[in-house]
């Protein structure tokens, strides 16, 4: 493939953090010079007389050095060039290499001015896979473990006016158990449910300018009774704080504190009451002016809660119609082509008839979040959790460490209504250690976050969970149904058989979503056949076998999705899934994003007639 006919000098230039967004910032997407060690080739054949470098040795053997790391990319022959944000294994960094890479050295030279540099200077990743450390002008500024939250370092003391060199050496290992890694291959080739991997900065970077006063960060509680809003606000530094709140730009509630510092709490009433809703995704926007720190943000103002089985938003049951959605690329893996594409892939669902998505074994970047808070887009926000080893404290601890990350830094998003830690997992050979870590992940995301339900490990083992849901991929509508219908019949037993033997009993009354089903393989060649019985089993994966025909497909996708729209007692479903993704081809869309059908509008009629449950 010809890589400089698709490289973007400038890419992905739209403001990475929409919901704490600042003016100041120097966009740092597009091409740096790059180096990487593929799996079996050590790092120092890459480095230029790294053995004759007296500081750089001193660094790497020195215990108190780089923060204890021993990691640095002094020496490295940067021997050719990435585009940023996109990683190495994808088409769009024009580097295409899709086999294992342990180590990545990155570098680019900026030019700052005096103005950017009197107060403080932050560099920050919106995501970079896994282990990440961080050089200005040759000095240490800090590290990061995780591979899917956004971080900063405050570079402040490194940089200066003139030019300035920034180096980011990164460090992975797909198959270690103790790293998340989602649905990154652990193998050399992508196969059945796993993909491509990423590996490196997979989203913006950027510098950000501060004021010496400044407002780090804000909280949002919102009351749809009162109405108002509640913030907390958390300041470096002290001066005048002035919040002004508005929708469609009229001033909907103010609040001043003079001479602020520290946490402060606020409440404003608000005058006008615009809730947001499914498909309606009503925003207030919020201008926080601290000193001379100026940030605009927004929120939505809902509540969502369960009474009994039934999922209330804003008081009203409302069917969660969700697609699973695994957020993956042909060209960028795991990072969008454009922003564009970040909102096509909600305009998609929605188009298809789903409400909402169940963001899989990935954490978004907040853009995607954005478009999902205005298009009134429902969300599980979830963790990518497979890749470890759940008998394993060091892998609990590291997915811990990064699971509050995300929660600290979506948490605000109106769109997200429900969380997700775990994905399918099991107590394998100590179950004892299972339970105490899944227990903990629960405990630890109700604290931070009370407002939202928490599923503690869909569709596997659970143990403290206030939704109870499952996966089934059977693929006959009628041994579905009949599922279903024991499920409805019974008081006690959230459809039996359907979960592993060792799961924590159901308890009467939780609320019981389908979080998977459907994953019905319908390939390209399939669907241009011409009696469409065409069957690539052995090129493309997905659950059961194909339908013969178009016809076929229809009438399961129906028959399934009618027994649980029928059903008295499920809150909602999730259908795998919203594209085919590399091998697994069982998606409402090509992995291109054209569509498998040409009458989308009769799977939006299946899903869209009101369910049983509903108000």
């Amino acid at each position: 493939m010809d890589f400089n006919n698709i490289r973007q000098e400038h890419p992905r230039q739209e403001h990475p953090r929409p919901q704490f967004r600042r003016e100041g910032i120097k966009n740092l997407n597009g091409v740096w010079d790059y180096a990487f060690f593929p799996e079996g080739r050590e790092a120092d054949t890459v480095r230029e007389g790294a053995s004759g470098n007296a500081e750089a040795s001193a660094r790497e053997g020195a215990s108190g050095s780089a923060g204890g790391l021993g990691h640095d990319p002094a020496g490295v022959n940067y021997d050719r060039q990435i585009t940023v944000p996109f990683c190495p294994e994808s088409d769009l960094s024009g580097i295409g290499f899709k086999g294992f890479i342990k180590e990545a050295c990155y570098r680019r030279e900026i030019c700052l001015d005096d103005a950017s540099v009197k107060g403080v200077t932050r560099l920050h990743f919106g995501a970079c896979d896994y282990e990440t450390f961080l050089y200005v002008n040759g000095k240490y500024c800090g590290a990061h473990r995780g591979g899917y939250c956004s971080f900063f370092v405050d570079v402040t003391a490194a940089v200066h006016p003139g030019n300035n060199i920034i180096e980011v050496y990164v460090k992975d290992d797909t198959r270690s158990p103790v790293i998340p890694s989602g649905k990154q291959s652990n193998r050399l080739e992508s196969y059945g449910c796993v993909y491509t991997r990423t590996t490196g900065i997979w989203q913006t970077v950027w510098l950000e300018f501060l004021p010496l006063a400044h407002a780090e960060s804000v909280k949002y509680r919102s009351d749809v009774k009162t109405p108002s809003v509640s913030m907390e606000l958390t300041l470096c530094g002290a001066a005048d704080l002035s919040v002004t709140v508005s929708f469609a730009g009229n001033i909907a509630g103010r609040a001043f504190v003079a001479d602020a510092s520290g946490v402060v709490s606020l409440n404003v009433p608000l005058s006008e009451t615009h809730l947001w809703d499914v498909g309606c995704g009503n925003l207030y926007d919020v201008r926080i002016e601290f000193g001379d720190d100026i940030v605009d943000s927004y929120f939505g103002l809902r509540e969502v809660r369960y009474d009994g089985y039934k999922f209330l938003l804003n008081g009203r049951s409302v069917f969660q119609r969700l697609v699973l959605d695994q957020g993956f690329y042909p060209d960028g893996i795991y990072t969008a082509p454009d922003d564009s594409a970040l909102l096509n892939d909600v305009k998609l669902a929605k188009a298809f008839g789903f409400n909402g998505a169940r963001l899989h074994q990935k954490v978004f970047e907040e853009r995607y979040l954005y478009h999902a808070d205005r298009e009134g887009f429902l969300l599980w926000g979830e963790f990518p959790s497979w890749g470890i080893s759940n008998n394993l404290p060091e892998a609990y601890l590291n997915l811990i460490s990064e699971w509050t990350e995300v929660l600290k830094r979506d948490a605000n998003h109106p769109a997200i209504i429900t969380w997700c830690p775990l994905n399918e997992t099991w107590d394998d050979k100590d179950a004892d250690f299972y339970a105490f870590a899944v227990r903990t992940l629960y405990n630890i995301t109700r604290e931070i976050d009370p407002t939202r339900p928490v599923v503690d490990a869909s569709g596997g083992v659970h143990i403290l969970t206030d939704v109870f849901d499952l996966h089934d991929y059977e693929q006959d509508p009628a041994a579905f149904a009949a599922k279903i219908s024991e499920f409805n019949d019974s008081p006690d037993a959230p459809i039996p058989n359907m979960i592993n033997d060792a799961g924590a009993p159901y308890v009467p009354g939780t609320p019981v979503n389908m979080s998977e089903y459907g994953g019905t393989r319908w390939t390209r060649e399939m669907a241009e056949s011409e009696d469409g019985s065409y069957d690539n089993a052995e090129t493309s994966w997905g659950y059961g076998k194909a339908p013969a025909n178009e016809q076929v497909f229809r009438e399961r996708f129906k028959g399934l999705t009618d027994a649980l729209l029928d059903s008295p007692k499920l809150s909602g479903f999730c259908y795998t899934q919203l594209t085919d993704v590399e091998q697994e081809q069982n998606g409402c869309y090509f992995y291109d994003r054209s569509p498998k059908f040409k009458d989308v509008g009769y799977f939006k009629d299946v899903l869209s007639r009101k369910a049983a449950i509903e108000d």
